[in-house]
């Protein structure tokens, strides 16, 4: 008889504060349907909280992030924090934002979860560069302050005219214009956007010498 690990055991042995039914019921050596009561029953008991179907994830652990989910809700497509949420992470933007927004090579959607809402925004796949694990975490991956404001003016150009404005944005310190220009000209698959954003960036660093 096979002596099976109980989801407690199994969660333990994931050592992640966010983890999936399947990755349990491997663990376990249990079936994805047993595998969901026992995780039904633990949040019962608040040990575990629901994300969405088959991802759950622990908020009361230290280890835990809401951007730790960008991974697990991307729908199999490579994403990284980007946009807003990445000049907030690194400290070019104050306001939190209310929205995770992340960029994907998958399609352009708005998951919501009980933990809160994922604004994936799709972009050119030769485009997907220039970000890497946010700090010790290694759970996520972020742009680069200059990948994420690029990343910000390369969607602004598209319809709707998303990510114009920023809301109190600070890139007198720490932030490359070069090196932000360096990634417009990388837009090699689309010259007029690659135009567009190479002009914003420059009224943007004519109007922080202004300022300096």
């Amino acid at each position: 008889m096979i002596n099976r690990v109980s989801a407690a055991q199994a969660i333990r042995a994931t050592g992640s504060s966010v983890f999936t039914t399947r990755q349990i019921a491997a663990l376990r050596g249990g079936s994805l349907s047993a595998t969901s009561q026992a995780l039904a029953r633990m949040e019962q008991r608040g040990l575990v909280k629901k994300v969405t179907r088959g991802v759950w994830c622990i908020p009361e652990d230290p280890r835990f992030s809401p951007y730790s989910l960008v991974p697990f809700l991307a729908g199999g497509h490579r994403a990284y924090v980007s946009l807003i949420s990445a000049l907030h992470l690194h400290g070019l933007i104050e306001q939190i934002p209310e929205i995770v927004f992340v960029v994907t090579t998958g399609h352009t959607r708005v998951r919501k979860t009980s933990v809160g809402s994922y604004s994936y925004h799709r972009i050119h796949p030769q485009f997907f560069a220039g970000f890497d694990w946010y700090g010790k975490r290694q759970d996520f991956l972020v742009a680069t302050p200059e990948k994420a404001l690029v990343d910000s003016l390369y969607l602004s150009s598209r319809k709707g005219k998303r990510f114009r404005f920023f809301p109190e944005i600070n890139l007198a310190e720490g932030f490359n214009f070069n090196r932000a220009g360096e990634w417009a000209e990388r837009i090699a698959h689309d010259p007029w956007t690659r135009k567009y954003v190479l002009r914003k960036l420059e009224v943007m660093e004519k109007r922080e010498s202004s300022i300096n």
